[in-house]
């Protein structure tokens, strides 16, 4: 896959409210295991977000490609896009539209760890499957990555641009909204305003919401297009499941924050010393 230099815009750094939970998730299927690692129909990991074949193809702080959105549009639309367009058919109002989308998500995805819904301590969903576990449940579970997927897929169904921004050890999702007034902060993405921050993590967040004491920091962002990927031939490899871990919940520190973080902070040391 030919990679595309993700942008760099002033933003904000926003923590995520860890809320540790006992997860229900419904087994992943199509997945392979290889060298440790699961991969899914596309050859895209799920337990890794770094490299050509992780699921945000990370390769440096400036440089990523959210492939696993990718699994959710275009010509593989699915269940999360068809939310995005009911929110659309709904709401004709733009402000109100975006609002209802993000409560949607904030409202029914409980956040935990990967390490306490699965047997991995990194192990990504896609849109449709988090989508299609809130259409079964009436709510799912998920971290950072999860709820930014689905509220970038399920924006482009609503008639939105949306782009997915990677913060030191987190992830987030942007809507192009510029007559949104109800934020505390209006970002540009490579030069273009009206860039609206969405952070469903926290039960009690709206959208637009971003902690004061984070902006200004330089983040990358990638705005999703309804590019779809190409599901591969069945490999030639034994299946895998997925399945929830039972036990207690705790908070853990996923591979996934640990690159982003890695890659942000030590040019930043250089940078001040």
């Amino acid at each position: 896959m030919k990679l595309q230099q993700s942008i760099l815009i002033s933003v904000a750094v926003i923590l995520a409210v860890v809320i540790p939970a006992y997860a229900l998730a419904t087994p992943s299927e199509h997945l392979y295991k290889e060298g440790g690692q699961v991969f899914d129909d596309w050859d895209v990991c799920r337990t890794r977000c770094s490299g050509p074949d992780g699921f945000f193809q990370v390769f440096s702080k400036t440089e990523f490609r959210p492939v696993i959105a990718f699994e959710s549009l275009g010509g593989n639309a699915d269940e999360a896009y068809r939310l995005g367009q009911g929110f659309a058919q709904d709401y004709p109002d733009l402000c109100q539209r975006a609002e209802k989308v993000f409560a949607f998500a904030r409202d029914k995805i409980r956040y935990s760890s990967d390490a306490d819904q699965f047997r991995f301590k990194e192990f990504a969903q896609n849109a449709d499957e988090v989508a299609a576990a809130i259409e079964e449940k009436g709510f799912t579970y998920g971290d950072c990555e999860d709820y930014a997927i689905l509220l970038a897929v399920m924006y482009k169904g609503a008639g939105y641009r949306s782009a997915i921004v990677l913060a030191p050890g987190h992830a987030a999702t942007l809507v192009h909204l510029p007559e949104y007034k109800r934020a505390n902060q209006s970002l540009s993405l490579e030069g273009e305003p009206g860039w609206i921050w969405a952070e469903a993590t926290g039960g009690n967040n709206y959208l637009g919401w971003m902690p004061e004491q984070y902006m200004g920091t330089q983040l990358a962002a990638y705005e999703v297009s309804d590019e779809a990927i190409t599901a591969q031939e069945p490999p030639d490899k034994h299946p895998t499941t997925v399945t929830q871990k039972s036990g207690g919940a705790g908070v853990q520190i996923s591979p996934f924050f640990g690159v982003i973080a890695l890659m942000w902070l030590l040019p930043l040391f250089r940078r001040r010393r």
